[in-house]
């Protein structure tokens, strides 16, 4: 009997151990809005679906070069309107059902059909699809847009299942996966469970299981990494936290140069916001300098254009913290010290980590630094905070972004062209800016481009429905023994790559 309870302990000790090893657990402050592509328009929920589902192309591993997917290969015709994919055969979904041209025009069309958040990057680009034969799936474009296929790595333009999806509603349970993982538990706002997919056509993930749990904010997820609760923190520690861990002897902290930026965002037809003038004051009333020191302790640059500094086309266009002239566009638009403006500053407390709240603090003393201006701070968890802004319910409120594709273009079209500024929630409308961008879209010199892109910039900042904070880095703190972590230039975060050692 002892002979036998010894064995059983062994083999509960070595079943332990492999359970151990096949797992890891990723701990967050952000929040899963939904895993339909055809509404998901947030960096979290997307990065969940990088991971569950394949895309027509990818980026090749830490680097911003497309690379074939499920699109093996592609023919563009001599006016840049026609695109032939071939897609890969033999790949299916988790229940077997294959992935052929059926199911990329089921997806494509059904993403513009329902017009969800993310549905202009298609919409307002993609004529007609078509499927050619069983494995060719023919695309035409309105007009020619020479980082079309650089659209595709983003997951609007990723095929579902229409077993689970319906072609005429939007989803809100977990896909059936076409990629390395597969969703087998989702609890909202409290855990989802990744399990490699048999099914995947592609490497198997490193890592077995990813489990990802969900804290309310960043002092809880230091102390479940601290502690060993998880294995990973990522978003959103605390900057201080940050600082305190990287001296840590039990874990690792990783950083890396982004292109995520944040932005304070006006509904240019809610009033005051519908002037110019309020805006451009408000503009050169903050100070990105006071919330890049205070707020992220220098882990963080200032950014004077939504194009982010090091991409091709930047200009800094927005000037710092000029409260003079701030108060003298004020005046003109019919306030002073005795009729003030007084607004609202919507943030989102969790979303982008806990520092949103120090962030909104410092923006309300900068702006209320010319005695004009009068700050009501507002705040509504992520969910509600986007039915707010895409409803047009809020004003004036911050909002982050991070590259669908690494183009400039994706930093101004979503926010300056008509269908993309309604996703965005600044509803601002600028027939000339727009045709000035989509010039640049045809364009295929770089150069001619980026001349164009530095016009719809210095529109920018004259009109600025937008007004740009800062640019981010990435950070990532995890326990020392686990490997696989890249912090990538295109932001998609692997967790496929990720084991024990």
């Amino acid at each position: 009997m002892k002979k036998y309870l010894v064995s059983l302990f062994v083999v509960l000790v070595l079943f332990v151990g492999v359970w151990a090893q096949s797992t890891i657990v990723v701990g967050t402050t952000d929040k899963i809005r939904t895993l339909d592509p055809a509404l998901c328009y947030d960096y979290f929920s997307s990065n969940i679906l990088q991971n569950v589902l394949a895309g027509p192309v990818d980026y090749k591993v830490n680097s911003t070069e497309i690379v074939p997917n499920l699109f093996e290969s592609w023919e563009v015709s001599e006016d840049g309107l026609e695109y032939l994919f071939h897609v890969r055969k033999g790949v299916v979904f988790e229940d077997g059902t294959p992935i052929d041209a059926s199911i990329f025009k089921f997806s494509f069309d059904r993403v513009i059909n329902l017009g969800g958040d993310p549905a202009f990057l298609l919409s307002d680009i993609v004529k007609t699809t078509e499927v050619v034969d069983d494995y060719i799936f023919k695309v035409t474009l309105d007009y020619p847009f020479s980082a079309f296929v650089s659209v595709l790595g983003y997951t609007v333009g990723w095929p579902v299942n229409p077993n689970v999806f319906s072609a005429d509603s939007f989803y809100d349970g977990a896909p059936s996966a076409s990629g390395p993982y597969k969703v087998t538990e989702w609890i909202r706002d409290v855990r989802i469970t990744l399990q490699a997919n048999d099914k995947y056509f592609g490497e198997k993930p490193k890592t077995d299981r990813i489990i990802i749990l969900f804290y309310e904010n960043a002092a809880t997820l230091r102390l479940a990494l601290e502690t060993g609760e998880i294995d990973i923190a990522f978003r959103h520690l605390d900057p201080r936290d940050i600082q305190d861990l990287k001296s840590s002897k039990n874990v690792q902290v990783i950083q890396g140069e982004s292109p995520q930026i944040r932005m304070l965002v006006f509904n240019a037809q809610k009033e005051p916001f519908d002037d110019p003038l309020v805006r451009q004051a408000i503009s050169l009333a903050v100070e990105r300098d006071v919330i890049v020191e205070d707020v992220f302790l220098n882990m963080a640059s200032p950014l004077y254009s939504l194009v982010p500094m090091g991409m091709w086309s930047h200009e800094d266009v927005f000037q710092e913290g000029d409260l003079e002239a701030a108060k003298q566009l004020l005046y003109q638009a019919g306030y002073d010290e005795k009729n003030k403006l007084v607004v609202d500053l919507w943030y989102s407390p969790t979303h982008y980590g806990t520092t949103e709240a120090d962030v909104a603090q410092v923006l309300m003393e900068s702006l209320e630094k010319t005695g004009i201006i009068d700050i009501n701070l507002e705040y509504a968890e992520w969910a509600t905070y986007v039915d707010y802004f895409l409803n047009g319910n809020m004003g004036m409120f911050l909002l982050g972004w991070y590259p669908d594709y690494i183009d400039p273009d994706d930093y101004l079209w979503p926010f300056l062209s008509e269908n993309g500024a309604r996703s965005m929630g600044s509803f601002y409308v600028n027939p000339v800016t727009e045709s000035v961008m989509r010039a640049a879209r045809v364009a295929t010199d770089q150069e001619v481009r980026s001349q164009l892109y530095k016009l719809v910039q210095q529109d920018l900042a004259f009109n600025a429905p937008y007004v740009s904070l800062w640019q981010g880095v990435e950070t990532v703190a995890a326990q020392n023994n686990i490997k696989g972590i890249l912090l990538e230039p295109s932001q998609v975060f692997r967790y496929y790559l990720l084991y024990k050692e």
